[in-house]
């Protein structure tokens, strides 16, 4: 494959491997850092990364390295479902590198789409707003922002008591047994079903990345029920544990038809309460703007603010 830019002197390429785990991180901490003052990963989270489910490191990992073999560049084409829609992600201080790899990505994007025989592609990536420069390579490229993200945050700074559980409401703690999580997930299809960039991933491969995971367990999934139905979901990990000291609300949704119930800030509350009694700083969370529901305002109304912002950028390509 010919990219219309050429990679500096000195710079190769290649897959990434478990080994690059380490010096990967430190290369993506360094640039976080410098966009947003700190780092938004660990080092597990890069592992993982690495061997994803899903995830063909050798076809569709790009690491570019420099002198001493030092990664200077990371980009990522993940494709969802049947590949209508296809993510990347492009990580390199050298505005070069940068541009080679997203280069590089576009075209796996489009080769997926081959494979899976569509004439054009979705093709999705996020990144921080304070990333002018990559800003920058996305519009350049004809990429267009669809949707902006706000991490929120509320600090515990001594106990906070448990939320009374709404009337009528049965509460079904940890998603410990093959029933439990078909029910979750069917519960998280269908709540975010329209939301941006979603795209379903196939029920044992959505099994094997959550257990997979260092910082998920089961038991951190909570399903409410009325009459026997599961209606809301709330899936917590350990994600900002290292980084935060905080809890993090990965999953928060409620069926259509029972919004409006206080569902929703009842699973909130009930997050802040076990987050402060483990003795956590605080708890997060991301929501997307763009969301059907008006979740941002939900956020604030219990106390949440806005620490971070991201943007979902979008571009939509034929594959030939």
């Amino acid at each position: 494959m010919t990219t219309l830019v050429a990679l500096p002197d000195g710079c190769t390429v290649r897959s990434p491997e478990p080994g690059d785990a380490e010096a990967l991180f430190a290369m993506r901490a360094a640039l976080t850092t410098e966009l947003i003052g700190c780092r938004d990963e660990t080092m597990a989270d890069v592992a993982e990364e690495i061997v994803e489910p899903g995830f063909d490191r050798r076809r569709d990992g790009f690491l570019v390295v420099g002198d001493g073999n030092r990664p200077v560049g990371y980009g990522i084409t993940f494709g969802k479902g049947d590949r209508q829609v296809v993510g990347i992600e492009v990580r390199s201080r050298a505005p070069e590198v940068a541009t080679w790899l997203l280069e590089r990505t576009m075209h796996r994007a489009r080769e997926m789409g081959r494979e899976c025989g569509h004439a054009e592609i979705t093709v999705d990536t996020d990144i921080y707003r304070a990333d002018e420069a990559q800003r920058a390579l996305l519009a350049e490229y004809g990429f267009r922002i669809g949707t902006t993200y706000h991490q929120m945050r509320i600090d515990h700074s001594g106990p906070v008591p448990m939320p009374k559980t709404p009337p009528g409401v049965v509460v079904r703690r940890g998603a410990l047994d093959d029933a439990a999580r078909w029910t979750a997930h069917e519960t998280i299809l269908a709540c975010f079903r329209d939301q941006f960039g979603f795209v379903p991933r196939p029920h044992e491969e959505w099994v094997e990345y959550r257990s997979s995971s260092a910082t998920f367990d089961w038991s951190q999934m909570t399903l409410l029920e009325v009459d026997g139905q599961a209606v809301a979901l709330r899936e917590c990990t350990d994600g900002h544990l290292e980084t935060d000291d905080c809890g993090y609300v990965a999953t928060l949704c409620v069926l259509e038809a029972f919004r409006g119930r206080g569902l929703a800030k009842y699973l909130l509350h009930d997050a802040f309460a076990l987050d402060a009694a483990a003795g956590r700083s605080g708890t997060i969370l991301n929501v997307d703007t763009n969301n059907p529901t008006p979740a941002l305002a939900l956020y604030e109304s219990v106390g949440m603010r806005p620490t971070l912002v991201s943007e979902g950028w979008r571009r939509v390509v034929p594959v030939t």
